[in-house]
């Protein structure tokens, strides 16, 4: 079987029940972003090597993606139901890493950081920042199709954004990269007004 089908080369694409759908709309756009972040969690596997503490589970969450795309490539009205697992349990997974993380570091996280530290963190950052851009269209998504969008999904995504920040900053703190901290978060600000 070849890899190209030149279906795609008028501006459309498939989507799961076998509608097409322009490849700049909204569902493609998020499918789009979130499969970048998964590549670059991909780089970042490769970067820290095969016998990396944190393999498993950005292996984990680099499945849960895939699975998670596929239940967003599928339109409300699609009859046809996607037979991929749901990671329901995602943003608990998140939380408890982040929370394992914390623990082990020597300082809290208080500040928003300026990117960067090692090539590691800086890795880590890029992720970060491409699941916030798949967030993004995941709320235009949710917008226009409500039904296709369950909500563990959206707190999952949220919530790897958070764990992707603690993972820089543990990287850092693990080798002792000290953090460029730019100002406090906001609602430590309030604390100490």
């Amino acid at each position: 079987m070849k890899i190209y089908t030149r279906k795609g080369d008028t501006g459309m694409t498939g989507v799961f029940g076998g509608k097409r759908e322009s490849k700049d709309s909204a569902r493609i756009e998020c499918n789009g972003v979130l499969d970048e972040a998964n590549s670059t969690i991909g780089l970042l596997r490769v970067k820290l090597g095969a016998e990396h503490a944190w393999q498993e589970g950005l292996h984990r969450i680099q499945k849960d993606m895939m699975n998670m795309m596929s239940h967003l490539a599928r339109p409300s009205d699609s009859n046809k139901a996607n037979p991929n697992p749901q990671p329901k349990d995602g943003a608990a997974f998140c939380e408890g890493w982040i929370d394992s993380l914390e623990n082990e570091m020597s300082s809290p996280s208080d500040y928003f950081l300026l990117p960067g530290g090692n090539e590691v963190s800086a890795l880590c950052h890029v992720a970060r920042t491409q699941v916030r851009r798949g967030e993004r269209r995941l709320i235009t998504l949710l917008r226009e199709d409500p039904d296709a969008v369950p909500e563990y999904i959206v707190a999952y995504i949220n919530r790897l954004s958070d764990l992707l920040f603690t993972m820089a900053r543990a990287e850092m703190d693990q080798h002792g990269v000290a953090e460029e901290k730019w100002n406090l978060f906001l609602y430590k600000r309030k604390k100490k007004a």
